[in-house]
């Protein structure tokens, strides 16, 4: 018995010996998704999931993972509450022991950030929420601009389009959350800057099943443009009480404005008046990066055509990627130490045109600060309407349509 015990552990060990030392070294990379999958707006994070998710399973399968390293990924649901955030962000620093985490929302991410920096594990919050990387930032990152970038861009190009020399009209429409709130006062600051008449703000509570009053309010201050910050299902509710008090602004709002069920509820009411921000790739562009997005399609069918919220799920499956990856070159180890150091070495990382180049140091954890704005079309897909460009610094340039 005792000779038959020593072949197999000869045997094991000499296994180990021709597989390598690499192999004995490699671990799963344990990813932490703390994401509102029910509760209001869960569409966005439904998708966000699924990208994120279906891009490490396309690692895994395809690349065999980062250095021979398989991810898995943790998924809670937050329900849109910020206690369930911080209770998801306790269990996988404190239980799963995971090596970098995905939060959802603008008040998730800000409530679980004291945890996160004390357990030291590097973080990317969904939300481009301004606030969150407001001093000390550290361990907490966005994947490209906040909000204040939507800002500028969105007033920018109001003052491109607006016709004749008086002030155009602005009407800012939110949330009353840390979300909504979080383009209030950077569209203050630079609407008085670019010398734009911001004429109201209104803001409402999530649940809200009618906006009248709100936008009642918006018309009777002459708002010729409103600027929203609110999540696709609420843009629905104003476009339908804009037509039943015959109103007819232009809708301008952030990356976050569009899911696939705003395509499905919006026939008929998207029409020809909603603009919006965002910073990515289109599948009009071809760039390299959108071949991965369709094999991505092809390959879980998560889902059919080009979806933003999907597109930021992946796009934050590939930060983190490329973390592991540039960790596990410089150390040799992937860990939350390691993995924190890496991205703040990235030095314009090229996604293929997926997104701008992402660069993070100690002092910046925004990963880039470019922007260009499209229009949304009923059908689902979205027409250039500018060139990329950096709010505040670059010159924005109208593409003709």
């Amino acid at each position: 018995m005792k000779k038959w015990g020593r072949m197999v552990l000869a045997l094991c060990a000499a296994l180990l010996l021709a597989a390598g030392p690499a192999a004995a070294q490699t671990k799963t990379i344990k990813v932490g998704a703390a994401i509102n999958l029910t509760g209001p707006a869960s569409s966005w994070g439904k998708f966000h999931e699924k990208g994120q998710r279906d891009y490490f399973q396309y690692v895994n399968d395809v690349k065999g993972g980062v250095a021979g390293h398989k991810i898995s990924m943790i998924t809670v649901d937050t329900a849109y509450k910020v206690p369930e955030a911080q209770a998801a962000v306790r269990k996988f620093v404190m239980q799963d022991k995971v090596d970098m985490i995905a939060t959802w929302g603008a008040g998730e991410g800000l409530a679980a950030k004291p945890i996160i920096q004390e357990y030291k594990v590097p973080t990317i919050n969904y939300s481009t929420s301004w606030e969150i990387l407001e001093k000390p930032i550290d361990y907490m990152y966005l994947p490209f601009g906040s909000y204040k970038m939507d800002c500028y861009a969105v007033l920018e190009y109001i003052k491109a389009i607006h016709p004749g020399k008086d002030a155009p009209k602005v009407g800012l429409l939110t949330y009353n959350n840390a979300y909504g709130r979080s383009i209030h006062a950077p569209s203050k600051e630079y609407a008085a800057r670019l010398g734009l008449d911001l004429v109201a703000i209104e803001e409402f509570p999530p649940r809200t099943v009618d906006l009248n009053t709100e936008l009642l309010r918006l018309q009777k201050a002459g708002a010729a443009y409103i600027f929203i910050q609110m999540l696709p299902s609420a843009i629905i509710t104003a476009f339908k009480s804009a037509d039943r008090i015959k109103y007819n602004p232009l809708f301008l709002g952030t990356w976050t404005s569009t899911d696939p069920d705003f395509f499905k509820m919006g026939k008929g009411l998207i029409r020809d008046r909603l603009v919006m921000q965002f910073p990515g790739g289109l599948p009009s562009d071809k760039a390299k990066g959108m071949e991965i997005m369709m094999e991505l399609w092809k390959r879980y069918k998560s889902v059919q055509s080009f979806d933003a919220a999907y597109w930021e799920g992946v796009v934050v499956g590939m930060i983190m990627e490329r973390a592991f990856l540039r960790a596990y070159e410089k150390s040799k180890a992937i860990n939350p130490a390691t993995i924190n150091a890496a991205l703040e070495s990235m030095n314009k990382e090229d996604f293929g045109g997926l997104v701008p180049p992402v660069s993070y140091s100690k002092t910046n954890h925004e990963g880039s600060f470019t922007a260009r704005m499209v229009k949304v079309r009923e059908d689902g897909t979205y027409i250039p309407l500018t060139n990329f460009y950096i709010p505040g610094k670059d010159r924005i340039k109208l593409v003709k349509k």
